[in-house]
């Protein structure tokens, strides 16, 4: 049975980033790591995914990927700001050449304002930091997978994913 994770293009990622001797981190909120499972499950993937950070709790934002606490507080956690430190923290911490910020709200109910389906996508990179707020559709799993699948797609524009291999 296929992996559903691989036909995310994650196997596109992999094979790019091999290419271009470069690494990935993760800091995920609410994905809790489902980013850094699809790129795990590309063979070979271990030259490439330094690690991940699951910063589900919002304390665990601060303590473990570095976001500044009073951000966290005027911002709160579902926020660009947030989203940004979430992919700069991981990148430095793990000392990858790209880090992947993912934090947002999968449901049943909304947070702090923020209704269902509000994902806020961090990329920190050699060109810089770029942040992205997506409105996604679906139950749970469904918000989690689109975040993951989005913020691989988003990468792979970043890194220069040659979409026709």
């Amino acid at each position: 049975m296929q992996d559903p994770l691989l036909e995310l293009g994650v196997v596109e990622l992999v094979a790019a980033l091999l290419d271009a001797g470069e690494t990935v981190a993760a800091a995920e909120s609410l994905t809790a790591g489902l980013f850094t499972a699809a790129v795990a499950s590309v063979p070979g993937s271990s030259a490439v995914l330094r690690g991940g950070l699951v910063v589900y709790a919002t304390d665990l934002k601060a303590t473990l990927a570095g976001v500044d606490e009073a951000a966290l507080a005027a911002d709160g956690p579902v926020s660009a700001p947030t989203a940004i430190a979430l992919a700069a923290g991981a990148q430095r911490r793990c000392e990858a050449d790209w880090g992947i910020g993912l934090t947002g709200v999968a449901g049943p109910s909304e947070q702090d304002g923020h209704p269902v389906g509000t994902v806020f996508l961090g990329i920190s990179g050699p060109d810089g930091t770029t942040c992205e707020r997506l409105s996604l559709k679906g139950e749970r799993w469904e918000i989690r997978t689109s975040a993951v699948a989005t913020a691989v797609s988003r990468l792979c524009d970043r890194v220069g994913v040659d979409r026709a291999r």
